[in-house]
């Protein structure tokens, strides 16, 4: 099987929205927690003309995606910090390697970029895989989607 991680266009924005919608789904979330979070999930193609967004592909077939922007939390500021403000998988390829593949590409453009942290508000299911990927948590920050439900904020150090 051939990996290939390539920069997204604006004709991929359906297919990857979809793409979160189901890996998010794949943890167990109920109904109403799904139909909030569509919104946060939907990638226009103005997100992706504006943004570094990155999709996975094997054998051709959509894996994954990633993107990055500008860290702009007030509370916990940082200069030259980019967020992972996406990475999701879908859910068959799910620990075949394409999440590792994504991060280090991400890794990769963020240092390009010149930032010295990669900052990750994280789903709570996905902090250990951040945290096998060398992020830390450093607080946490209440979810948009969910009164009460609480996000781990997570950094990882880019080696300029």
């Amino acid at each position: 099987m051939s990996l290939t991680i390539r920069r997204a266009q604006a004709a991929d924005a359906e297919s990857i929205t979809e793409l979160a919608i189901r890996s998010k789904a794949h943890w167990g979330y109920d109904d109403e927690f799904m139909q909030v979070s569509r919104k946060k999930l939907t990638i226009t193609p103005a997100y992706i003309l504006m943004n570094p967004i990155f999709v996975a592909e094997m054998d051709g077939q959509l894996a994954g995606f990633y993107s990055l922007i500008k860290w702009r939390d007030l509370e916990y500021p940082e200069d030259n910090a980019q967020e992972l403000d996406y990475l999701f998988i879908e859910p068959s390829f799910i620990g075949t390697g394409v999440g590792r593949a994504l991060w280090g590409h991400a890794v990769n453009v963020a240092q390009a970029l010149g930032a010295v942290n990669l900052l990750i508000v994280s789903d709570p299911n996905a902090e250990g895989f951040y945290a096998k990927m060398g992020a830390v948590t450093f607080g946490q920050q209440e979810s948009t989607s969910r009164k009460g439900r609480f996000l781990p904020l997570m950094r990882y150090g880019l080696k300029l």
